[in-house]
């Protein structure tokens, strides 16, 4: 079947069977190799992309129901040479470790500061839960996600 998908700006006409995972056609046919597999079952956020605003699991959504909508990819977000604001962000706090991960935590938190730019401390760890780091950055990750939202780097103490 042949179906149009805007991805990242552009929109590619691809003939693809209409069940496919996003993920698999975004790496398969489009090299987009920034999303990552890694459970295929929605539960570690490595394929994290954004379908019109909204995190997503592109291992668990049918290439056909992302037609029509508008995909970003952590690609679209910038370049190795000109990286977008989350991203500088994420290399300035040196959050990727191994870096499986950091394409989907960098497209949710993406995803988090569009809806909310201003998140408080707890909005930021509700919304970066669905994505897992296995290496232990997470600290690095909430500091990135504060920083490109321009918040202190350390969250404001709890008052009882």
């Amino acid at each position: 079947m042949s179906l149009t998908l805007n991805v990242n700006g552009v929109d590619h006409s691809l003939d693809v069977d209409p069940t496919t995972p996003l993920l698999y056609v975004l790496r398969d046919d489009l090299g987009l190799n920034g999303a990552k597999f890694g459970c295929g079952l929605g539960q570690c956020g490595a394929c994290t992309v954004t379908v019109d605003g909204k995190a997503v699991f592109s291992c668990l959504l049918p290439a056909l129901a992302a037609r029509g909508r508008r995909i970003v990819t952590v690609e679209g977000l910038g370049t190795a040479a000109a990286p977008g604001a989350i991203q500088k962000a994420f290399e300035t706090e040196q959050a990727a470790q191994c870096g499986y991960c950091i394409a989907g935590m960098i497209m949710r938190a993406k995803a988090l500061l569009d809806a909310n730019p201003k998140p408080t401390e707890a909005q930021i760890r509700a919304g970066l839960q669905p994505n897992l780091c296995r290496c232990g950055t997470h600290m690095r990750i909430l500091r990135a996600v504060r920083r490109a939202a321009g918040l202190p780097s350390e969250p404001a103490p709890v008052r009882a």
